[in-house]
This record gives C-alpha cells, structure tokens and sequence, in this order.
C-alpha cells in the first residue's frame, strides 16, 4: 500500500472511532462485517446472485436448471443484448444502499456497492477488457440530482474488471416520466427513440461493450439503450446492474 493509501485508512479508522457508522438499513451502528455502512446482521441478509441465473437479466434459479435459462420474468422480453447479469437481489440491505446512493446523495456508500460488486462470483472476470457504457440521465435530471448514478456504478463496475474502461457513447434525448410504477410495454413505449448516440460517438466491432444501470426491473430501459448500440454496430453486447428488482 502507497503512503497516500495508508494516510487514507489510518483517517478513516479515526474518523469512526469519533463517528462511528451507522447502517443504512437498520440504524444501528456498523460493527465488524465486511462492509461499513451495514452492520454484520444485515449483511447477512443481502443475497448476492450466483449460478445458475437468467441470461436476460440475470436473476439466480434455484435448484437444478435444465433447458434454456430463461426466467419467467424475461419470457416476453426480445432482448437487443447477448448477456444480462447482475450482483444481488434488491431487497432488504441492498435496496436500502442503492435507495441511499440513488437518491439521499449518500455517495459514501459506493464503498460497499464497491465490494459486492467485487465479490459477485465471476464477474470479474466478465468485465475483463470490456468498455462500460452507462445509461445516460437526461440533463435536467442529472442537473437536478447533481450525478448520474450509472456513470458512478460504472467506475465502480471499471475497478472490478481488471483493464475494463468506461465510455459514453449514448444520450438521453427524451426526458421522460419517472418509469417505477409502470408495466413493461408501457414502459418501452415511453422509452421508444429516447436514447441516441452521441455525436461524433464511434462503435468498435471488435470490442465487447457492456451497459451498466443500477437496477433491472422490466429491461425496458437497458433494451431500448443496447438496440441504440446495436443498431451502431455493435455486435459483442451484455448488460450488467448492480441489483435485481
């Protein structure tokens, strides 16, 4: 470890010592575990996907698979992707640190995304070399947020696959209605010719791009996202959330 990295634990350990941590999900304080904004009994309670799991959008099977892998959530979904994947389900401690990200500006909490992202069996490996490309907000939204939190789980995703980099090709140029309450198809309505690529954007064919959002619930957004990369000539395409639900 570098100086500035020893500097930066010794600081962080002091700074809990007088402010101890708190956690996210149930208010109590932060005591031994593997994460510092939730506390050992709720990270128990986080359920980090593993094989086998769909290859839409990436939520776990359990017990034995035979056959396609293709969950009934996703049997309605064309997908304009190869691959979805993702790192927990979203109950519980882990919509309680995406909810804190996403919208109370808790970016601090990024170290713990950080980790299980990390420790998602396989997942670095699947990033290795790729180009990440989060989801775009649309500017009055990322003005209003002041970040967008894909970018961020994007640099997050970068740290985890060793020689991954992250790209914007992609724009948001329809600023639609929040999408969380919505069905799929209205949801792929609403979305239809809201993303675009930027200009001046260029698409290698040779490379294997991933698109990074923060949470798959209908696919809506991450389909209407890769059909715009698609249709820009890329052909080596997944999708890859932090959480599932």
């Amino acid at each position: 470890m570098t100086a500035r990295g020893t500097l930066a634990v010794w600081w962080r350990t002091a700074g809990d010592l007088v402010f101890p941590p708190v956690c996210v999900h149930c208010g109590g304080l932060v005591e031994g575990g593997g994460l510092r904004h939730v506390c050992a009994r709720c990270e128990a309670l986080i359920l980090r996907v593993r094989p086998p799991y769909c290859h839409v959008c990436g939520h776990p099977f359990y017990g034995e698979v035979h056959g396609e892998r293709v969950c009934p959530h996703c049997a309605e979904l064309v997908p304009a992707y190869r691959e979805g994947r993702t790192c927990v389900l979203l109950t519980g401690p882990a919509r309680a640190l995406v909810h804190a990200f996403k919208y109370h500006r808790a970016l601090h909490v990024l170290d713990d995304i950080g980790v299980l992202i990390r420790t998602t069996p396989g997942m670095a490996d699947h990033l290795r070399g790729a180009v990440l490309v989060p989801v775009p907000l649309h500017p009055r939204k990322e003005r209003e947020r002041g970040y967008n939190q894909s970018r961020l789980l994007a640099d997050c995703f970068a740290a985890a696959g060793g020689g991954a980099r992250v790209a914007t090709p992609l724009r948001r140029v329809v600023d639609t209605p929040t999408q969380t309450a919505l069905d799929r198809r209205t949801r792929q309505a609403n979305l239809k010719n809201a993303f675009a690529l930027r200009t001046g954007a260029a698409i290698n064919t040779a490379e294997h791009y991933v698109l990074i959002d923060d949470v798959f619930t209908t696919g809506a957004t991450l389909n209407a996202c890769a059909a715009v990369l698609r249709r820009a000539g890329c052909l080596n395409l997944d999708v890859v959330t932090f959480g599932h639900g």
